[in-house]
């Protein structure tokens, strides 16, 4: 099973804006990492991300490029400080390719909780946009690959 993971693209801040739609560059940073895992045919299976609207626009993007089987879902339990436990086990008996776009520390909670067992060590630098892929195999996880949008060709 493949498992990527993308923190949302660059938010507005609040004082900006309360609900933290993407910047343009954001946008701009979004559509680069979307159009290069589209190109690389990932058959993804669902992107589920937590219902703010910066993270809901990042999916949206990803999704017009990938065209996942079961859409874009705004899933409970992917906020900032939520726990991580719950996704890790939902994920122990998942076999379809699954998208989460969310937000730090949750990203690095999760990745660390699959990669090391301890949610406290952070074993990944996320960056807005990009792409971490994760893969189980033998029912252990590990780093795949990362890609991240100031590395990708114009």
């Amino acid at each position: 099973m493949k498992l990527f993971l993308v923190q949302h693209g660059e938010a507005k801040s609040e004082e900006e804006d309360p609900d933290r739609p993407l910047t343009d560059r954001g946008i701009r940073k979004t559509k680069k990492s979307a159009g290069w895992l589209g190109r690389q045919h990932f058959n993804i299976a669902e992107i589920l991300h937590s219902g703010r609207k910066r993270a809901g626009q990042t999916a949206d993007i990803f999704a017009a490029r990938l065209a996942p089987e079961h859409g874009v879902t705004a899933a409970p339990g992917l906020n900032p400080d939520d726990d991580v436990l719950p996704m890790a086990g939902q994920l122990a008996g998942r076999e379809e390719t699954l998208m989460i776009v969310g937000h730090l520390p949750y990203l690095n909670r999760l990745a660390a909780l699959l990669l090391t067992g301890n949610p406290a060590h952070a074993p990944i630098a996320f960056v807005n946009s990009g792409i971490v892929c994760l893969e189980r195999e033998e029912g252990r996880w590990s780093i795949a690959w990362i890609v991240v949008p100031d590395l990708l060709p114009e």
